[in-house]
C-alpha cells in the first residue's frame, strides 16, 4: 500500500514544529567503530580541497551574498525602500526556486512588537504578505485577544516561499538576515516575538528545539552590536492548528509578552 504523501508531509511538519531535526534508523549503527576503520590516505588533503571546489555555488558564495545584502539593506532609507531592495535582491536561492514574488511584511511601521516567523507559505506567496493563510488567521485572532492590534509588525526570516513549504535552510536565512536586521532598525520595536523553531534558532543562534525554549526571554543583538532587544520564542500557529492542545502554552507566552510590554517603566 502506497503512503499518502500529504499524510507524510503533515507528520514531518508536526515533528519539525516540535523541534525534532534528526531521523534514526530502525537498526543501530556503531558509527564510532565505522570511523575507526577509515584511515586517512596520502590524498586526503587533495580530496578535501576537491570537495570544497565542488561545493554548491550557493555555499561558496554565501558570504559574498551576505555582504551584498548588508550593503543593500543599509542603503534602504525606510520600509518601502527596504521592501523594494528585497524584491531586487538575487542572493537568496529561494527567489529562483519557484516563488511568485517577495513577501516582506505587514503591520504598524512603528510597532512596539515585531513578530518574526520562518517563511511565506502558499497563500502568502499569492497575496504578497506574511501570515495570511490559516496559520495567519489564527495568529491574528491571538493578537486581537491579547489586545495587540495595531501594535505589531509581522515578517519572516526569509522572504520567498521555500518549495513545498519546507523549512528554510540556515544558509537561506543567513542570506536574508541583513534585511531582517534593517527592518528591526527601521521599526525600532521594543520586543521581538519569534514564532516557531526555525525562526527562534535563526534569530537567536541557538540549537534547542522550540518546546524547550518557548516562553523564555533571550537577548537578541544585531550583527554590529548597535541594537539589543528582548526576544521571546513561542509556538508557530501552524503547529497549533495540528496540535490544538498546545494553544494554552502559546497563549501563556503571549500573555508573558504583553505583561512585559505594558509593564510601567522605572523612573530614571
Amino acid at each position: 500500500m502506497t503512503a499518502d504523501p500529504r499524510a507524510i508531509e503533515s507528520l514531518l511538519a508536526f515533528w519539525a514544529g516540535g523541534g525534532v531535526e534528526t531521523c534514526y534508523l530502525e537498526t543501530p549503527i556503531d558509527r564510532m567503530a565505522a570511523a575507526s576503520r577509515v584511515r586517512p590516505g596520502p590524498d586526503s588533503a587533495a580530496a578535501v580541497a576537491l570537495s570544497v571546489e565542488k561545493a554548491p555555488i550557493g555555499v561558496k558564495n554565501a558570504q559574498g551574498s551576505n555582504d551584498e545584502a548588508r550593503k543593500i539593506a543599509a542603503e534602504a532609507p525606510d520600509l518601502a525602500g527596504l521592501a523594494a531592495s528585497i524584491a531586487r535582491f538575487d542572493g537568496c536561492p529561494l527567489k529562483s526556486a519557484g516563488a511568485r514574488q517577495a513577501v516582506f511584511a505587514r503591520g504598524a511601521p512603528d510597532a512596539p512588537v515585531m513578530i518574526i516567523g520562518e517563511a511565506p507559505g502558499a497563500e502568502e506567496d499569492v497575496q504578497g504578505a506574511p501570515f495570511v493563510g490559516r496559520a495567519g488567521k489564527l495568529l491574528d485572532r491571538m493578537i486581537a485577544a491579547a489586545e495587540l492590534e495595531g501594535r505589531v509588525f509581522i515578517t519572516n526570516t526569509v522572504f520567498w516561499r521555500p518549495p513545498g513549504n519546507r523549512t528554510p535552510t540556515l544558509a537561506e536565512q543567513q542570506a536574508c538576515a541583513p534585511f531582517l536586521e534593517r527592518a528591526i532598525a527601521l521599526v525600532r520595536p521594543r520586543l521581538l516575538l519569534l514564532v516557531g523553531g526555525a525562526a527562534a534558532k535563526s534569530v537567536l543562534g541557538r540549537g534547542e528545539g522550540i518546546l524547550s525554549i518557548r516562553g523564555r526571554w533571550f537577548e537578541w543583538r544585531s550583527a554590529d552590536g548597535a541594537i539589543e532587544l528582548p526576544a521571546l520564542p513561542t509556538l508557530h500557529p501552524a503547529f497549533l492548528l495540528r496540535q490544538p492542545g498546545a494553544k494554552k502554552k502559546a497563549w501563556e507566552d503571549l500573555l508573558t509578552l504583553v505583561e512585559r510590554l505594558d509593564r510601567p517603566e522605572r523612573p530614571a
